[in-house]
């Protein structure tokens, strides 16, 4: 059952979903720019939560100029380059017409261990293993074939969850399982994204600033408090929904500030606010100040009357 909170904020999604494919077929400029900017914060976050030492920069001429970095690892260097590829990789799978299987999970994982550990990548561990900070200790290896097949029925194949949240607890019970000797937190999070690529969405990118939340809430989801993790990963969504709207000109002729809202609506500006900040209304902030659509504010309004 979801939240009235968490509903609000998949509505919004949906909304700046909505608005954004208003203007498809983006420019080529725009769609390289973006591209490529998404491609190296997604490599160079996710591989620093993990404990890469490359910085935002170095990821950056690592994976634009194939430069090496003096004195960094060169794991480091692989697992950027690595990164990279597996993200054109699932931005491959995402165009086909076909169900995501368990052997495009061994694939993900493949390519980001590629060159790092010939033995295990794309292989499910045959050891036991910790996660470090963690109270949760994986399933013994001899039962992760049986975990993975339903891990495939339930989080592959279920097409009724909406895809967001589909998305939030297929990598939640992937690196839950942990099938991996190593690897595990970034192939969910290719994961998690290749799915919602392939229902029209974009990448959720979680930042390495966030990282000690993104543990917090993967451990709440531990302990059944599984709507904390999804909400937090669509936060991380809407950033780049919010990306998107920075990029696309033209967009903000969509929208209409608060304070223009409250000239056609019984509410004042600082009652929208509230109800912006609320999630009650699909509002977004852009930059310091909340926008609202015409047609989302009048839907609201309707279905207050009712």
């Amino acid at each position: 059952m979801i939240s009235d909170r968490l509903n609000k904020l998949l509505l919004r999604i949906d909304e700046g979903k909505r608005l954004i494919n208003k203007y498809r077929p983006l420019p080529r400029s725009i769609i390289d720019r973006l591209h490529s900017q998404l491609t190296i914060e997604w490599t160079y976050n996710s591989n620093a939560i993990e404990g890469n030492t490359l910085t935002l920069k170095e990821t950056r001429m690592v994976l634009e100029d194939g430069l090496t970095i003096g004195k960094k690892p060169f794991k480091d260097h692989l697992e950027a380059i690595n990164h990279k590829e597996c993200i054109l990789f699932v931005e491959e799978l995402a165009k086909k017409n076909k169900k995501l299987t368990e052997q495009n999970i061994k694939e993900i994982h493949a390519i980001i261990l590629k060159e790092i550990d010939p033995q295990y990548a794309g292989r499910y561990r045959d050891i036991q293993v910790r996660i470090t900070g963690s109270s949760h200790t994986p399933p013994d290896p001899v039962h992760l074939h049986e975990l993975m097949q339903v891990f495939t029925k339930n989080r592959l194949k279920n097409t009724k969850l909406h895809p967001v949240v589909q998305s939030a607890l297929a990598h939640f019970d992937l690196v839950t399982i942990h099938p991996f000797v190593d690897g595990n937190g970034r192939t969910a999070r290719l994961l998690m994204n290749l799915i919602l690529l392939k229902h029209g969405y974009f990448p959720a990118i979680i930042l390495k600033n966030d990282r000690q939340k993104y543990y917090d809430v993967l451990e709440k989801g531990r302990n059944n408090k599984i709507e904390d993790f999804i909400f937090f990963i669509c936060r991380t969504l809407e950033r780049t929904i919010y990306l998107y709207f920075e990029a696309i000109s033209g967009i903000k002729a969509h929208f209409i500030t608060l304070k223009e809202a409250s000239n056609i609506s019984p509410y004042s500006q600082d009652y929208l606010n509230i109800l912006a900040r609320r999630g009650s209304i699909p509002a977004f902030k852009l930059k310091r100040n909340w926008y609202v659509t015409k047609e989302a504010l009048q839907e609201y309004l309707k279905n207050r009357k009712r």
